[in-house]
């Protein structure tokens, strides 16, 4: 009861300049190690915010590592790094038991998987066993080794990426794990001004100054604080009707782009887009959504949630494209 009214209670003017001052420090390490990557440093500190999951699709090099590196060392947390191949099984990351010849008993060794944040490199390279391992721990947020469970730290995030250019070897995640993640984000190169300052952090080692700016309790501070940011019932109407709308596109849009679109986002879209939109409200300095801030990330949200036909890869339509179409068709509250 105490914890529903903690939750009802309206965010102060004294809690939201604390947020607000919490964000900013990190937005500003954030950008101080990672250049040409703004929008990945907002979906990192969202998910953050949310406690929620990150899929993260580009080609090699382009500072994935690096920025789910930094984002943990802004707040001092734990990290563990996976690079998913063929041969990874799920106790590599989950935990196995161990002989102990000196007490001649078996003891559990919990796996890389129990840190803050958790970065699985190239994840369609693991098996489907280990996927589903490990996607099973992103939502139950707890192992079982020899029959005995262990809870994850309560900020538990995962980073997974994968190249979409490179298929051979490969493991493609299905539409139930993809759903998982709460968003999905897709980087491109830099441009050239953002490439030579690369280059320049590089050649002065600005990597190697690291200084936490933020702690674990103000991440669960972030976290608590988000849960109590006002949603209006029209706004969820709002995010209702959008996923409805991905489900029954040749109602809502152009018949021509209808026809390209398979199948529709699941009701964990509209779990995401009410709890994106609460961050994103947060980060603006607001204790209530807006329109707005739902489709804010709004590609994050249902790039991976929205499965096109082969028509519309034939045709090089992109999913961006019928997510804008969706949301257009939706009238704004």
């Amino acid at each position: 009861m105490q914890e529903n009214t903690e939750l009802n209670r309206e965010i102060s003017n004294e809690e939201i300049q604390k947020a607000v001052g919490i964000i900013n420090r990190l937005f500003s390490y954030y950008n101080s190690k990672v250049v040409g990557q703004p929008g990945l440093g907002y979906s990192l500190l969202v998910a953050m915010m949310t406690n929620g999951h990150v899929l993260l699709e580009s080609v090699p090099g382009l500072a994935k590592t690096t920025a789910a590196r930094v984002m943990t060392e802004a707040v001092n947390g734990s990290f563990s790094r996976i690079q998913c191949t063929p041969d990874l099984i799920p106790s590599d990351i989950i935990g196995t038991q161990m002989y102990n010849m000196a007490t001649n008993t078996f003891e559990d060794k919990i796996g890389p998987v129990y840190s803050n944040f958790v970065l699985l490199d190239e994840i369609n390279r693991s098996s489907a066993k280990t996927q589903s391992a490990m996607l099973e721990a992103m939502q139950e947020r707890e192992v079982s080794i020899g029959g005995k469970t262990y809870k994850l730290p309560e900020v538990f995030v995962v980073i997974a990426t994968q190249n979409p250019i490179e298929s051979e070897g490969t493991y493609v995640l299905s539409e139930a794990q993809l759903d998982r993640f709460l968003l999905k984000e897709t980087l491109t190169y830099p441009n050239p001004a953002d490439e030579i300052e690369i280059l320049n952090r590089v050649e002065s080692d600005v990597f190697t100054n690291i200084s936490a700016v933020a702690s674990m309790e103000d991440v669960l501070y972030l976290q608590k604080l988000c849960r109590r940011v006002y949603i209006d019932p029209a706004i969820k109407k709002y995010i209702v009707d959008i996923v409805q709308a991905s489900r029954n596109t040749d109602k809502f849009m152009d018949p021509k782009l209808a026809q390209y679109v398979a199948m529709g986002a699941s009701t964990r879209a509209a779990i995401a887009f009410m709890e994106t939109a609460k961050a994103v409200a947060l980060i603006n300095g607001r204790r209530y959504c807006v329109p707005d801030d739902v489709k804010a990330l709004r590609y994050s949200v249902l790039r991976h949630r929205i499965m096109l036909t082969f028509a519309a890869v034939a045709d090089d339509i992109k999913v961006e494209q019928i997510i804008d179409a969706i949301v257009g068709a939706v009238k704004t509250p």
